[in-house]
């Protein structure tokens, strides 16, 4: 399939009615008279019926290319929201009333995510009450998260990365529409800014290039990434060296990707606005989000 054909097909599978074809060339980017191309390989395929309604084939065409599951990243202690995380692992604190880490597994069944998997650590046995809420996900142990960066995280899920969101654990996501169904590469989220002094992306033609701390005119990044099936299967085997090499243990997991073995991937940098996304790390993120944390 190629990405165009993609593109359309999935603009076509999220629209309740069937377009005109300048509303899709609108929605996908390309020419009408590319449309009309397309639409027209599309029924010869079999993938559209007169109507521009997917047909069985067309939903099989675009299987191999669904987000099946996500995991969150959860095993860690949060010094910075101490003394909240002393008896709270921080996705389970709660902002107006529901827990950090609701938001974005909501995010994920709205898609039709069918797994999901939690890596936790700290206080573990607190996240079996989501299992009241959400009793189709499943926990994965992280026995090293006090002595290790996430990428220990990481190891623990590394052969579940295919097909994937990889996630941590304390974004409460604001606007759920962030999260796609279907993805043709991997890629991971941001927000275009002249400049930051926070973890960011440098990219050239939509491709990540470098992953920093600081930088201008780059994108913030937010720790969503999604990862297709090819590149889901390279990662557990270089996740696996990276933890194994001379202080690879304290290595952020998506520097694995992003930076080690970063010419053998092409993660894109899709955008995002600040406001779809909030990461909790510290008091003064809890306040801004939920008043009641100014009595802290």
């Amino acid at each position: 399939m190629t990405r165009k054909e993609f593109s359309i097909l999935t603009y076509l599978e999220q629209s309740k009615d069937s377009p005109s074809q300048r509303a899709i060339a609108e929605g996908v980017g390309v020419s009408v008279g590319t449309v009309n191309k397309i639409l027209s390989a599309l029924r010869e395929n079999n993938w559209i019926d007169s109507k521009q309604a997917l047909t069985e084939a067309g939903y099989a065409a675009l299987e191999p290319y669904r987000a099946k599951r996500v995991i969150f990243l959860a095993a860690g202690i949060g010094f910075r929201l101490l003394p909240l995380t002393v008896n709270t692992p921080k996705p389970l604190i709660r902002i107006n009333g529901e827990r950090i880490i609701d938001s974005a597994i909501d995010a994920a069944l709205a898609i039709g995510i069918e797994e999901i998997y939690i890596v936790r650590g700290h206080l573990a046995e607190q996240f079996d009450q989501l299992l009241a809420k959400y009793p189709q996900i499943r926990f994965l142990e992280n026995p090293d998260y006090q002595e290790t960066n996430n990428i220990s995280s990481a190891m623990c899920a590394r052969f579940l990365l295919q097909n994937a969101y990889v996630m941590e654990a304390d974004l409460l996501i604001k606007n759920p529409a962030i999260l796609k169904k279907y993805h043709y590469t991997s890629n991971c989220l941001g927000v275009p800014v002249e400049k930051t002094d926070d973890w960011c992306v440098i990219s050239e033609n939509g491709i990540a290039k470098e992953l920093t701390q600081g930088s201008t005119n780059c994108h913030h990044l937010f720790s969503i990434y999604y990862l297709t099936a090819e590149d889901g299967a390279k990662l557990s085997h270089h996740i696996d060296q990276v933890y194994h090499s001379p202080g690879g243990k304290e290595r952020f997991w998506d520097f694995t990707p992003m930076v080690y073995y970063k010419k053998e991937y092409h993660i894109e940098v899709i955008d995002c606005q600040m406001g779809d996304v909030f990461e909790i790390d510290t008091l003064r993120d809890l306040r801004a989000v939920d008043s009641v944390y100014g009595l802290i």
